[in-house]
C-alpha cells in the first residue's frame, strides 16, 4: 500500500471539484480578515458554529444510516438523542471555554445559556453568518454526494459516525493554544490567527484525502460522508 501522503492521493483527491470547494469554504476566514477586520475572536467563534453545522449533519447521518439496514433501527433510536445531548453538552462546555477565553475568563461563564452563547458567536464580527451559510452550504453538498447519491448510507455504522466530529474539536483546542502561544510569545496577533486558519486548512486537507481513500475503497467499501470536511 502507498504511503498515505502519496503525491498521486493528492493528485486523485484534487481532481474532484468537491475537494476544491472544501479548501475554498476554509480559506474564506483569510476574506474575513483582509476586507472585514476580523480577529481571533470572530475566527474562533466561526469554528465553533461549524462544530454545530457538523453536528447536525452527523445527527443526518446517524439517522439515515437506517435506510441502509433496518436492523440498525433499535441503535439509532438510542444512539441520536445520546448524541444530540453529549455533544450538545460537549459544545455548550468547549464555547463556554472560548467566551471565557476570549474575554479574558471576565463574567459568568455561562452567561444566558446556550441562547445566550449562540447570540455572541453570530455577533462577534459583521457578516459572520454569511461565512456560516458557507458552511452549512458545502456540508450539504457533500452530504448529498457522498452520503445519498453515492450510497454512503448503506455501509454507514452509527457508532462511527456518532464519533466521527470530535477530531476536529480537539484540532481547534490545539490550535487555539498554539496560535495563543506565539501570539504572546511574539506579540503579533496576526499570527496566531494565520496559524490558527492554517491548522484548519491542514485538518481539511487530510479529511479529504481520507474521503478519497474510502471512495476508493481503501478504508471501507463505500464513501461515508465527511461533513467535516467544510
Amino acid at each position: 500500500m502507498k504511503g498515505f501522503f502519496d503525491p498521486d492521493l493528492f493528485w486523485r483527491t484534487y481532481r474532484d471539484p468537491l475537494a476544491w470547494l472544501s479548501l475554498l469554504v476554509d480559506l474564506l476566514p483569510l476574506i474575513a480578515i483582509v476586507f472585514f477586520g476580523w480577529k481571533a475572536v470572530p475566527l474562533v467563534a466561526l469554528y465553533w458554529l461549524e462544530n454545530l453545522v457538523i453536528g447536525f449533519y452527523t445527527l443526518l447521518r446517524i439517522l439515515g444510516s437506517v435506510a441502509g439496514n433496518i436492523a440498525r433501527l433499535g441503535t439509532v433510536l438510542f444512539l441520536a438523542p445520546f448524541f444530540c445531548v453529549h455533544y450538545g453538552m460537549f459544545c455548550f462546555v468547549h464555547g463556554i471555554f472560548l467566551r471565557s477565553f476570549a474575554s479574558g475568563m471576565e463574567g459568568d461563564p455561562f452567561g444566558d445559556g446556550p441562547v445566550g452563547l449562540l447570540r455572541w458567536a453570530l455577533t462577534t464580527a459583521p457578516h459572520m453568518a454569511w461565512f456560516v451559510m458557507a458552511i452549512i452550504t458545502v456540508n450539504a453538498v457533500f452530504y448529498v454526494s457522498d452520503f445519498v447519491l453515492k450510497g454512503g448510507y448503506r455501509t454507514a455504522e452509527p457508532h462511527a459516525e456518532m464519533f466521527s466530529p470530535y477530531g476536529r474539536i480537539v484540532t481547534l483546542h490545539i490550535a487555539i493554544i498554539l496560535g495563543a502561544g506565539l501570539t504572546i510569545a511574539l506579540g503579533q496577533p496576526l499570527l496566531g490567527v494565520l496559524i490558527l486558519i492554517a491548522l484548519r486548512v491542514v485538518f481539511g486537507v487530510i479529511l479529504n484525502l481520507i474521503r478519497r481513500r474510502r471512495i476508493e475503497g481503501t478504508f471501507g467499501k463505500a464513501p461515508g460522508a465527511v461533513a467535516e470536511a467544510g
